[in-house]
C-alpha cells in the first residue's frame, strides 16, 4: 500500500506521539549488541537487493552510496560531534568505499565495530561530564560554545574533548538556571541525566542497531526510504489503524524516570483513575501477583514493552505521585485503546455576520494524519478505520447543521495513506485526476477521484503549515489546481513529493503461515505531481493567504533541507475541472483585509517579535556561556522551548478541535471574508479548465 509520510516529521511529531502513547520506536530485546545474526545477514541482503532493483532513481549500491551511508550512520549516532574523536572518523573513513560490497553480501559487521567504539566514547565522555559537574563554574567569563555542527570538527586530543564537555556542561547548567533550578539541584539533575543517557545507549539491542545501520544505507538513496525493525513496523501499523491494546497513558522518559504525560480519555487508565499526569512509574509487575520489577533507568522502549499487553490482562504499576508522596500500586486491566486524538475531529463555530444579521456557521475538521487500517482494508472488513469515512461523516453532520463553509486544518499533518489522500479529495470535487505518479521507468499515471459527485459543495478553506507534508500536499495541491478552495497558513507546505511503499520482508522472503518477523522496507518507488503538472518536491504548496508564524521560519525541517533529497521536476498537466471558487482578484482582496487586521493585532505583533528574534538567533554559530548575557537572550526568546511547547500542544489528547487564539481567529475571519467576497458563488460548480490540454498526455 503506497504511503506518504515524511521521516523528519515522523522523528519529531509522530515519534513524539508514539513514545507519548507508550509505544516503542524500535525493537526492545533488552540485550546489548553482540554480533550480527543469520537473520540480520538475510535482511541486509534483501534490503540491499531491493533498493538497487526498485528504487525510484535506479541508483546502484555503489561507492557513492557507501560513503553517504557512513556519513549518515556517524551523524545519526553523534550529531553534535560530542563523542567520536577525529582519529575514530579517520579510521572509519578507510572503509568508506567498502560498505556497499559488504552490504550486498549481507555483512553488517562494520556497524558493530563503529557502535562498540561509540559506546566506549560515551563512557569516556560521561565520565568527563560528571567530573565537570563536581567543579565550581565561573559564569562571569565571556566564553562561548559552538552550536552549528557543520562548523565543528571532531576532538583531536583528550584536551579538546575535555574542553568541549566543559562547555557542554556549562551550557546545560545555564539552561537549568534559566528555569530557576537551584545550583545543587541542577548538578544532581544533570548527573542523573548524563547517567541515563549512558545507560540508554548501553541498552541498545541488535534490532535497533540493524535498523539504524540499514536506514543509514537506504536514506543514502533518498531521505524517505528506511528499514523498520519488527517493533517499529508494529507501531507504524498501530498509528495507521489508530488502535492498540494497552493502558491508554502517554509516557515520556525524563532523566531515567518514566513519567506520565497524559491520560488518554476513555482508556483503561482513565477509567481506573489511579494514574495521574506527572506521576512517575518506578516499577512494573505482570498480572495480579507477578514480581514487581524496578524500571528506573530502564529505556522507555523497554518499559513500554512491559506495560503493553493483551486486552483483558492486568498490569501493576508502582507509582511515585507527582507531589512526592508515598509510593502506591495501581493495577490496571489492559483494554483496546482507540487513538481518538489522532483521528479526524470536527466542530461548528459561529463567526461574523451575514446580511440578515445571523452568524456564519463554519465547520472545522482537524486532521492529524491520513490514516487507514491497511489490514482491515486488505481483508475487506466493512468497518475498517479510514480517514475518508470519518471526514465524510463530519461533512454530513455539517450539512445537517447548515454550515456555510468548511475549514480543513492540515497543520502538523505529516501524511499517511496515498489512497486516503485521493479518496478524501474526491469528497470535494466531482471526478478527475487528483494526483499523477511517475515511476522509475518514467511512466506517468493518474490517480482519479473514485466516486462521482461532491459530498461538500460549499466554500472550502485548507489550513497548512511547514509541517504539512506528503498526503497533505496532494490534497492541498489538488484543491488549489481545481480552484476549489482557499489555502491559508505558512508560506508553503513541507515540500515532500515522493511516494513510499511498505514491503514486509517476512512476506517477501517466506511463504509460511507464520514467518519469522523481519521488519519492513519503506521504499521510495514514485514521485507525485499535481493535476497541473508541478511536483511539490522541495517547493510544497504555496498559500494563497499567508499568516505570520514562527513555524514558517523554522530551519532544517523542510524537504529542501534534507540530505540527498530528490530534485523538483514537472510533468505534463492533465485536463481537469475549474470550480472558479477563487481567482487572483478575490485572493488580493482577502490578503488586503487580512494584512490590515494583522497589522493591528497584539497577537501577531508578538509573533512578529518572536520571528525577528528567532531569525537573529538562528544565524548565530555559537551561544554565550556568560550567565548575564545568556539569561537575557533566553528571556527574549527560547527557541527550544517554543518548539517543545508546539509539540506538547500537538500531542495533548485534550487539545481543542480548533484553537481560538489570535491565529485561529484570523483564519476564521479570512473564511468570513471569503464568504462575503464569493457573493452568490457559494456552490462549487465544475467547469472545464480551458488552460489544461483537452487530450490525455499520459506516457503509457
Amino acid at each position: 500500500m503506497p504511503q506518504l509520510t515524511h521521516p523528519n516529521i515522523r522523528k519529531v511529531a509522530v515519534a513524539l506521539a508514539l513514545t507519548a502513547l507508550g509505544l516503542p520506536l524500535a525493537s526492545t530485546a533488552g540485550a546489548r549488541p553482540t554480533q550480527p545474526s543469520r537473520q540480520d545477514h538475510t535482511i541486509a541482503i534483501s534490503v540491499a537487493a531491493k533498493m538497487q532493483r526498485d528504487h525510484l532513481t535506479g541508483q546502484r549500491l555503489d561507492d557513492t552510496i557507501s560513503e553517504r551511508c557512513l556519513k549518515t550512520f556517524i551523524k545519526d549516532l553523534d550529531p553534535l560531534k560530542l563523542f567520536f574523536t577525529q582519529s575514530d572518523i579517520d579510521e572509519f573513513n578507510r572503509s568508506k568505499d567498502q560498505l556497499d560490497d559488504a552490504l550486498r553480501q549481507g555483512d553488517i559487521s562494520f556497524a558493530y565495530q563503529v557502535f562498540a567504539r561509540f559506546l566506549q566514547r560515551v563512557d569516556e565522555r560521561i565520565a568527563l561530564a560528571e567530573a565537570e559537574l563536581d567543579k565550581a563554574q565561573n559564569f562571569d567569563l565571556d566564553e562561548t560554545m559552538a552550536t552549528d555542527p557543520d562548523t565543528l570538527t571532531y576532538a583531536k586530543t583528550p584536551e579538546e574533548a575535555a574542553a568541549r564537555w566543559h562547555q557542554r556542561v556549562k551550557f546545560d547548567l545555564l539552561k537549568e538556571i534559566a528555569d530557576k533550578v537551584p545550583m545543587d539541584e541542577a548538578v544532581k539533575k544533570l548527573k542523573k541525566r548524563y547517567s541515563s543517557i549512558q545507560k540508554s545507549w548501553q541498552q541498545t539491542d541488535d534490532d535497533e542497531l540493524l535498523e539504524r545501520y540499514l536506514t543509514a544505507m537506504t536514506s543514502a538513496f533518498d531521505p524517505h526510504s528506511s528499514y523498520m525493525a519488527p517493533s517499529t513496523l508494529d507501531n507504524f501499523n498501530i498509528q495507521m489503524k489508530l488502535e492498540l491494546d494497552g493502558i491508554g497513558a502517554s509516557l515520556r522518559g525524563v532523566d531515567g524516570y518514566t513519567v506520565v504525560q497524559n491520560i488518554i480519555p476513555g482508556g483503561a487508565a482513565d477509567k481506573n483513575g489511579g494514574l495521574k499526569p506527572e506521576d512517575k512509574i518506578v516499577g512494573v509487575g505482570e498480572g495480579t501477583s507477578g514480581p514487581m520489577e524496578d524500571i528506573v533507568d530502564m529505556k522507555l522502549n523497554d518499559v513500554v514493552k512491559k506495560i503493553r499487553g493483551k486486552r483483558g490482562t492486568v498490569v501493576r504499576l508502582e507509582v511515585e505521585p507527582k507531589d512526592g508522596g508515598t509510593h502506591k500500586t495501581v493495577a490496571i486491566t489492559r483494554d483496546r485503546i482507540e487513538l481518538k486524538d489522532s483521528e479526524a475531529r470536527g466542530e461548528v463555530i459561529e463567526r461574523g455576520k451575514k446580511a440578515d444579521g445571523t452568524p456564519y456557521k463554519i465547520g472545522i475538521i482537524q486532521l492529524p494524519s491520513f490514516y487507514m487500517d491497511m489490514d482491515g482494508a486488505r481483508l475487506g472488513l466493512a468497518d475498517y478505520k479510514s480517514t475518508t469515512r470519518d471526514v465524510r461523516r463530519l461533512l454530513e453532520e455539517f450539512k445537517a447543521k447548515k454550515a456555510d463553509a468548511v475549514v480543513v486544518d492540515l497543520r502538523w499533518n505529516g501524511g499517511g495513506s496515498l489512497t486516503e489522500a485521493v479518496n478524501m479529495t474526491g469528497l470535494f470535487i466531482d471526478g478527475g485526476p487528483i494526483v499523477q505518479v511517475k515511476d522509475s521507468a518514467g511512466r506517468t499515471q493518474p490517480y482519479k477521484d473514485p466516486e462521482p459527485g461532491l459530498v461538500w459543495e460549499g466554500p472550502l478553506v485548507v489550513m497548512i503549515n511547514k509541517f504539512s507534508a506528503s498526503a497533505s500536499e496532494i490534497f492541498a495541491g489538488a484543491i488549489q489546481d481545481y480552484n476549489r478552495g482557499l489555502i491559508i497558513g505558512d508560506h508553503s507546505t513541507h515540500g515532500k513529493g515522493t511516494v513510499q511503499q511498505l514491503f514486509d520482508l517476512s512476506s517477501e522472503l517466506f511463504r509460511l503461515r507464520e514467518p519469522p518477523k523481519m521488519g519492513a522496507l519503506k521504499l521510495t518507488i514514485q514521485q507525485f505531481y499535481r493535476p497541473g503538472g508541478d511536483s511539490t518536491q522541495n517547493r510544497g504548496v504555496v498559500s494563497d493567504v499567508e499568516l505570520p508564524s514562527l513555524t514558517s521560519h523554522l530551519e532544517k525541517i523542510s524537504e529542501s533541507d534534507l540530505d540527498y533529497a530528490l530534485a523538483f521536476s514537472k510533468v505534463n498537466p492533465l485536463p481537469h475541472d475549474d470550480f472558479h471558487m477563487e481567482d487572483s482578484r478575490l485572493i488580493d482582496g482577502l490578503r488586503q483585509r487580512s494584512q490590515q487586521r494583522v497589522a493591528h493585532s497584539d497577537y501577531f505583533a508578538k509573533e512578529e517579535r518572536h520571528i525577528k528574534r528567532y531569525e537573529e538567533q538562528k544565524d548565530r554559530k555559537s551561544v554565550t556561556l556568560n550567565k548575564e548575557k545568556f539569561l537575557k537572550e533566553r528571556a527574549e526568546l527560547d527557541s527550544d522551548k517554543e518548539q517543545e511547547k508546539m509539540f506538547d500542544d500537538m500531542n495533548d489528547p485534550k487539545r481543542p478541535v480548533f484553537e481560538m487564539d489570535g491565529y485561529g481567529q484570523e483564519a476564521l475571519d479570512i473564511t468570513v471574508d471569503y464568504l462575503d467576497l464569493l457573493g452568490g458563488n457559494k456552490v462549487a460548480v465544475a467547469r472545464p479548465n480551458t488552460a489544461a490540454p483537452q487530450a490525455s498526455v499520459l506516457q503509457q
